[in-house]
């Protein structure tokens, strides 16, 4: 049997109504009426009263208790809505509870399916990713094994085109597994003080040819004679660098220029680069440091590399304590810069010869 506001006010109304009546009855004196009365008046007004209380302040929040435990069970936890504070409510710490529960759970299934649905694309573009150069060195193989390896020119030209989607596909399987181990804390970044503007001069000079392709012009904002040191993983943030010019000079049209700027600031040292090509549409922006992300996919094989320069540049400055930040003007180009701790004691350095 279920016991509702109305059996329980029913049953608590008479027994109030029985014993408000037998003291009387007990009473010498006492009308027959005054007893009918009485007991009307008590069974009458208790029943309502105990009714109306019971309702609001048990009853109700008890079927708001069940439905919330239905909900979860059936994982509807989106449909639950914070209960309204309320002075007068005996189970609001209860309520409270449940409301909390949901909320985590909520939040827990969410980003289970957020990572579901990561899982899902990075699967996707890692199979991409790994089929274009896979299929295109086993194209040249094939097409050697099947008798062009007679033809010694032929020869050659398929075996360089074949070496170069190896080499393309050695790039991304490192580049994932760099990712994959700063994710996973198993790459420990090694601090040591270094001269910022030496190695950006470093990093200058091995793109140089590169950069002399498309007649895009590399400019250092700082004197020949400006040493500025900072307290970081040399091998790493050198490959911060190399990733981001490597970007400038891929999508920079021809006679652009990539300038690098480093200067020190009250607590840390500003590296930052600007470049004036294409730049980024505003709604890219968020999404340009996600693995495998492109804003162009279209010239994805024409500029190469991974897709994962820029992801491998957040997750390191991430492990610096620092973050790359970025603007963009489409047709005007775009700019990235990060903070790096300053260098706590200056090494021997010799001169440096810009030119």
């Amino acid at each position: 049997m279920t016991l509702n506001s109305k059996g329980l006010a029913l049953i608590l109304a008479l027994i109030i109504a029985f014993v408000t009546t037998a003291s009387l009855y007990l009473t010498p004196g006492i009308p027959e009426r005054t007893i009918f009365i009485t007991f009307s008046l008590s069974f009458l007004s208790g029943f309502s009263i105990i009714r109306v209380m019971a309702e609001l302040l048990f009853f109700k929040e008890i079927k708001k208790i069940y439905t919330a435990l239905e909900n979860v069970q059936d994982q509807k936890l989106a449909s639950l809505s914070q209960n309204k504070k309320s002075y007068f409510n005996p189970l609001k710490k209860i309520n409270q509870e449940i409301s909390n529960y949901t909320d985590r759970k909520q939040g827990e299934i969410d980003e289970l399916k957020r990572m579901a649905t990561f899982r899902r694309e990075f699967i996707a573009d890692v199979s991409h990713e790994l089929k274009t150069p896979i299929f295109s060195a086993q194209g040249f193989v094939h097409t050697l094994l099947d008798g062009a390896v007679e033809d010694e020119l032929v020869r050659e030209k398929f075996l360089k085109k074949a070496a170069k989607s190896l080499d393309r596909l050695d790039v991304l399987v490192q580049d994932l597994m760099t990712i994959n181990q700063i994710e996973r804390g198993q790459i420990s970044m090694h601090f040591e003080t270094f001269d910022l503007v030496e190695l950006t001069i470093e990093i200058m000079e091995q793109v140089e040819v590169k950069a002399k392709e498309k007649e895009i012009k590399l400019s250092l904002g700082n004197s020949p004679d400006k040493y500025i040191y900072v307290s970081a993983d040399y091998r790493r943030i050198y490959q911060v660098i190399l990733n981001l010019v490597s970007n400038a000079i891929n999508y920079s049209g021809i006679g652009s220029k990539v300038v690098f700027k480093i200067s020190n600031q009250p607590n840390k040292v500003l590296f930052e680069l600007t470049d004036n090509g294409v730049g980024i549409p505003i709604d890219h922006l968020k999404r340009i440091f996600e693995r495998f992300y492109r804003v162009d996919k279209s010239r994805s094989k024409e500029t190469g590399g991974s897709g994962l320069g820029l992801s491998i540049v957040k997750h390191i400055l991430e492990s610096h304590k620092s973050k790359i930040n970025v603007e963009s003007t489409v047709g005007k180009g775009t700019k990235f810069w990060f903070y790096l701790d300053k260098g706590k004691i200056e090494p021997q350095h010799k001169p440096l010869n810009i030119k």
